[in-house]
């Protein structure tokens, strides 16, 4: 089992700067600037004893993710390249004998669990309760049966917002049983599937992959999932600074709700043209027959999920151009691949307008503003699923300031979020060897 310190022990490091290295690792920061983040694992530290007392414990971080390029292709066993954020999800947990999962939430209610009770229960559908019950359960099926545990989190990662909040507390949860009751054995990509098996089978949300598997394995990640169950992946530095650029998302303060029905029908008429096509996903066809059978498929499933289908031929194979593109030092090229992404997630996907809204067309708004100010010294997108939510931007420092003060005079305050990549997924962090540990 990983190791466990007393609470004054971590506070003393954490005083005297002695963390400042893993800290300087999750947040890609160094010196003063790491003060309000010791602050925060100091104060969770003293939030954790006053709700479970003092004991020995395990501080863990799990990131948000942003998605970099593959604009819903992961559902269709495509290709997507996302980042880990330097916002995360921080625990603070020990391990108990009494069978019983403790996880109190800043600002939540406490769920408890009986790690005994790993059947799905209706009842906790769409709850975090559900995820930890999930999690678990397959922990107990692979032979791993967890004894318990209090935690208490606090996360900085936005609800809503396109950051994988949701994905981030699936894969902490099995991070911290990985640790406690398996000796780590799961590895990043096992850790991420088991965050996914949570989400669709207790939580009841058919999500891809991509969300947990950023989340767990972290820096920049290029993943195929042409085989769902073996995903395939690589990942990068991506140093945006050495090239003089920042990443912000721009919050168009459209509302999600409503919603629904507009995300399901991007994969449901992907997958239309797949099973025309025999196969049950994009990825398992060919484009050169879909062009071959065109007519057949504008007949039968309609001309936006032909477009559609178009743009994920095209827009799973931008990730892997995007890995090369930074794996060589092509910034440059990078950029104009982000703006490709962008374009065909705004003509062929149509994921910017919300069918059949005229006065409600925030993110086009947004698209058309970053146009009229960048032309072509940035890059942007839309960011995530659509049809609300945020619009990636890549914005050269020596315009940010100014770049910031407009967002915010036309689209609100705090309409605009500097986002830094981290190079490191899910981790326990003030282990044996003074460094964080990424699982």
């Amino acid at each position: 089992m990983t190791e466990l310190y007393p609470v004054a022990q971590l506070e003393a490091r954490l005083q005297r700067g002695a963390c400042d290295a893993e800290l300087s690792q999750l947040y890609g920061l160094t010196g003063d600037a790491l003060a309000p983040f010791r602050a925060r694992i100091s104060a969770a530290l003293h939030r954790f004893c006053e709700i479970y007392g003092e004991q020995p414990v395990c501080v863990f971080s799990v990131p948000g993710r942003t998605e970099l390029g593959g604009n819903h292709t992961d559902h269709e066993h495509g290709c997507v390249l996302a980042g880990s954020i330097g916002l995360d999800i921080l625990a603070v947990a020990a391990p108990t004998d009494d069978g019983i999962i403790r996880v109190q939430s800043e600002g939540y209610p406490e769920d408890r669990i009986v790690c005994g009770e790993t059947a799905p229960r209706a009842g906790e559908t769409g709850t975090s309760a559900s995820l930890i019950r999930g999690t678990a359960a397959h922990f107990a099926a692979d032979g791993f049966p967890v004894g318990g545990f209090c935690a208490y989190t606090v996360s900085d990662v936005p609800k809503g917002g396109g950051l994988s909040s949701s994905a981030a507390f699936e894969v902490m949860i099995g991070t911290v049983c990985n640790a406690f009751y398996a000796d780590g054995r799961y590895s990043p990509v096992q850790l991420a599937m088991i965050a996914q098996e949570a989400e669709n089978r207790y939580f009841g949300k058919p999500c891809g992959l991509m969300d947990q598997m950023a989340c767990a394995v972290g820096s920049v990640v290029m993943i195929d999932f042409a085989k769902p169950g073996a995903p395939q992946f690589e990942t990068v530095t991506l140093d945006l600074a050495a090239h003089g650029y920042r990443l912000c998302l721009i919050n168009s303060g459209a509302d999600h709700a409503d919603l629904t029905d507009e995300y399901a029908a991007v994969p449901g008429e992907m997958q239309a043209v797949a099973r025309l096509l025999g196969a049950e996903t994009l990825g398992g066809t060919k484009e050169s027959e879909f062009w071959a059978r065109l007519p057949e498929i504008r007949r039968v499933c309609g001309d936006r999920a032909a477009l559609r289908a178009y743009h994920f031929y095209r827009e799973t194979l931008r990730p892997a151009e995007m890995y090369r593109a930074l794996k060589s030092g092509d910034f440059a090229r990078y950029l104009q691949l982000v703006n490709e992404s962008g374009r065909s997630s705004a003509l062929w996907l149509q994921n910017i307008y919300p069918a059949g809204s005229v006065k409600q067309q925030a993110l086009a708004a947004v698209l058309a503003f970053c146009e009229a100010r960048l032309g072509d010294r940035g890059a942007y997108r839309v960011h995530g699923g659509g049809f609300a939510g945020m619009v990636q931007v890549y914005l050269p420092e020596s315009e940010h300031a100014a770049f910031v003060a407009e967002v915010e005079r036309l689209f609100g305050k705090g309409a605009c979020m500097d986002v830094r990549l981290r190079g490191c997924g899910a981790a326990v962090l003030f282990g044996e060897k003074e460094a964080a540990s990424c699982c």
